[in-house]
Order: structure tokens, then C-alpha cells, then sequence
């Protein structure tokens, strides 16, 4: 984007729809080969080649059908567009990467492609990115993992209460704002998640259901702090190689393909890697999608969601590099990580990631609808202004053909409100591992 506009002038491009580091010129509702009221079906795969991730191309040729329909845009809430206004202009990178002078809003909405620092800004934006900025609680989600050769059921699902997420910096709307002082701990973000429900019963499982609470904090030099009840789950992961509880810590293992540094497309602790800018493209995405709760892909045997909306989307392309690998040899870490972010609301609509020897191994599609209620008869969230809900990731190894998905909200359940965005539900005092540890039957 050109620097030498207001900044005013520079944050309306944005949330208009505007390509950030070009001219002004509005994105495109079609492309070469495709426009809206197209059907791709893996007969006609070859047209969306050149518009979606390698990985993603995967999942269209093997059967996950798309609808394409006419781009729309994506406005950011106004408190959000207010503090970007307000407090993006005092904020700086520091020596090692790490975000200065932030306060709220996105941190960095004038960008140039030629800056030899835009990967790492480019990240931070989708960290305080517009989708939610105090607390989030997405509760009755579900985990189902499908097995290649095995079209329909699922081998393996997994109802989970909550992913809840706690912000202490670059709060919004509810109070206390921009910033939940707490005290010297440097607590940047509190997740959890869980319970997670094994169905496996006893004797093989004694405890059949566990849970994750990670802290992450704002300095560089600071490693995450997880807990999860996982001690009674050795026995039978020690059925499974590459699977146990030291992966599922590392965030190499999540009851399937989806591992915990993949949740919304990417959830890992930026000092673990090493950001590269790879360019912008258009690309298809879901964001604004018919179906909550999502629907499993009958023309591919339920491994992914179809048929859904697609649509054509400025995204920028970063690949996130592992700094190290897991600490134990017969875990297999991600090596690298492809990411597209999408320009006008700073989340991720597909992830390709790669193993050691530079092949692709998993991908992510995530697929998001925008609207201000889950339901039209919704009661207990209903916003002034339209959210972005995720309502479903999925999680394909290309290797084997395993692939997972992670319902937002799960399908099994009754239609009920299940997102709860900047609503005050969540506090960083609900986030702690001693109410996961002693109320279990909180969550029931």
C-alpha cells in the first residue's frame, strides 16, 4: 500500500476490499476460467488450479465440490476500526520481531511489499487481527477423523465442551480495555480446551475425558506454559506409535491429524519460526458460507465440507519455517507451513504444510461465515455488527489420506447458540488448570 495515503484514507482501502499493497484497484469477483454459479467438482478440478492452495487442490480433485458465488466484503466491527484509526500509527517492531507500543486495533494496516519486515507485520495483524479481540468461548465443537478407503462414518469422533480464548491485549468491548493488566505475570493470551471426550471405556480408559490450557506471553523470550490432564491416556496411546502425550504437549498430535499450532489455521508462538513473505495472489476461500453447522462431503466420503460457498480473495502468502524440530525424535514436526491470510479480515483460509524432506503432507481448509447471530432465531448472541464465525476446519494428511475435521459447532448437537465472541463469558480467572483439574462437572 501506498505510505503517502492518510491513514484514514489507507484503513478504508482495507475493510473495502482494496489490494493493500497495490494501487487501489477493488478485488475481483471472477477469475480466468471461473465465475459465479460455477460448480467445481473433481470432473472440472482443473479450472480452480491456479486458484487455491496445492494443497487445497488435493482435496478439490479427490471430490470436494465448490459453488462459486460473487465476492463480498468483510467490515471490520467499528470499535475495531476506531482503535486502528486511533493507535496503529505509534506501533514498531522490535530487534527480535516483537510487537511495541500496541495497545488495540491492527497493528500495522499501511504495509509495503518492498519491506524487508512485512512477513513478520503481516503475521501480527492476523494475531490482533478484527475476528475477535477480548474473549471467545465456541462451545459443543466436535473432532471427527475419517480413514481413506472408508467413505461415510467416521472411525473416531471426539465431542469437546469449549475452545475458549482469553485476550489481555488489544481488547475492544468489554472491560477492562485495551489492556487486562495481570499483575507481572506477561500473560499475553490464555486458551483452553476441552473437556475432550475419549469414547473409549473402562478398563482401557480410566478417565475418559481430558482437557489443554496453554499461556502464552507477550516477551519474545518467554516459551509457552501448557497443562493437560493427559496422564491416564498412556496406556492406550502406547497402542499407537508417534501418538502419546508428550506429542499432544508439543502440539505434533490432536486426537488426529490437527495438531494444536494448527488451530484457526495457525496457532504457534511466532519466536518458533521464521517468517518469509511470498507474495499476494487471489485465491478461493469460504467466508462466507451457507451451512452452521458445517456439512461433511458426501462426494468424497465425508473428508472434507461440501458443498459450500467459494469465493475469490486478496490473500497474502507467507510461509512459517520451524526453528527447531520436536524435541523427540519419532515425533514428526511440521517443517514448514504455508500460510494465506486473507487481506481484509487478517485470518487464514488454507494452510499447506511440509515435512523434512520438503514434501507436501497436510493441508488445511477453513472454512467461516459472516453474520451478526448463528441462527436466525438466535437469542443468547446477537451482534450489533456482523462476526466471523469458523464453522469447520479441516485437516487432510495428502500422504495418506487420513483427514480430520474439527466442527465449530458439532452437527450431532441441537441447533443452539455456540459462539460467543466479545461477550464477557470468558475472563483469564475461567482460563486456569485448576478448574479443569477439580470441575469436571462444570462442563457437563
Amino acid at each position: 500500500m501506498n505510505r503517502a495515503l492518510p491513514l484514514t484514507i489507507a484503513i478504508t482501502m482495507l475493510i473495502s476490499g482494496a489490494a493493500p499493497a497495490m494501487a487501489a484497484e477493488p478485488r475481483p469477483a471472477t477469475a480466468v476460467g471461473i465465475k459465479p454459479g460455477d460448480v467445481i467438482t473433481k470432473a472440472n478440478a482443473a479450472r480452480v488450479a491456479d486458484l487455491v492452495s496445492p494443497g487445497n487442490y488435493v482435496l478439490v480433485r479427490q471430490g470436494m465440490e465448490m459453488k462459486i458465488v460473487p465476492t463480498k466484503d468483510y467490515n471490520w466491527p467499528a470499535p475495531f476500526l476506531g482503535s486502528t484509526e486511533q493507535h496503529s500509527p505509534q506501533v514498531r517492531l522490535g530487534p527480535d520481531g516483537e510487537l511495541t507500543n500496541y495497545l488495540a486495533g491492527l497493528p500495522f494496516p499501511m504495509l509495503d511489499a518492498n519491506d524487508p519486515r512485512i512477513a513478520q507485520k503481516v503475521m501480527w495483524n492476523f494475531q490482533f487481527g478484527p475476528a475477535y479481540t477480548d474473549d471467545l468461548d465456541s462451545e459443543d465443537t466436535e473432532v471427527q477423523n475419517f480413514a481413506p478407503g472408508h467413505p461415510g462414518n467416521p472411525f473416531a469422533v471426539y465431542p469437546i465442551g469449549h475452545l475458549a480464548v482469553y485476550r489481555n491485549l488489544g481488547r475492544e468491548e468489554v472491560a477492562p480495555a485495551p489492556t487486562d493488566y495481570d499483575g507481572d505475570t506477561g500473560i499475553m493470551e490464555r486458551m483452553a480446551l476441552g473437556p475432550i471426550i475419549v469414547p473409549i471405556e473402562p478398563p482401557f480408559w480410566q478417565t475418559p475425558w481430558t482437557y489443554m490450557v496453554r499461556y502464552r506471553y507477550s516477551s519474545p523470550k518467554r516459551s509457552d506454559l501448557v497443562w493437560s490432564d493427559v496422564s491416564s491416556m498412556s496406556r492406550w496411546y502406547g497402542e499407537f506409535p508417534g501418538m502419546g502425550p508428550s506429542s499432544y504437549l508439543l502440539g505434533n498430535a490432536f486426537f488426529g491429524n490437527l495438531d494444536l499450532d494448527s488451530l484457526f489455521g495457525f496457532a504457534g508462538r511466532f519466536q518458533d519460526f521464521d517468517f518469509k513473505f511470498l507474495g499476494e495472489k487471489e485465491i478461493l476461500a469460504v467466508v462466507h458460507a451457507k451451512s452452521l453447522p458445517a456439512k461433511s462431503c458426501a462426494a468424497d466420503g465425508g473428508r472434507t465440507i461440501c458443498p459450500e460457498d467459494w469465493e475469490l480473495r486478496h490473500v497474502y502468502v507467507i510461509e512459517a519455517d520451524a526453528r527447531k524440530p520436536g524435541r523427540f525424535a519419532d515425533i514428526p514436526a511440521i517443517a514448514k507451513r504455508i500460510l494465506y491470510i486473507d487481506s481484509q479480515g487478517w485470518f487464514i483460509t488454507a494452510s499447506d504444510q511440509y515435512d523434512h524432506d520438503g514434501k507436501l503432507w497436510k493441508t488445511l481448509a477453513i472454512f467461516n461465515t459472516v453474520r451478526d447471530r448463528e441462527y436466525p432465531d438466535s437469542k443468547a448472541a446477537v451482534y450489533s455488527f456482523d462476526r466471523l464465525f469458523q464453522t469447520a476446519l479441516v485437516d487432510e494428511d495428502v500422504q495418506s489420506g487420513y483427514s480430520t475435521i474439527f466442527f465449530t459447532p458439532s452437527p450431532e448437537r441441537p441447533q443452539h447458540d455456540t459462539w460467543f465472541i466479545n461477550q464477557g463469558v470468558i475472563s483469564q480467572r475461567w482460563i486456569v488448570p485448576h478448574r479443569f483439574m477439580t470441575h469436571r462437572e462444570y462442563f457437563y
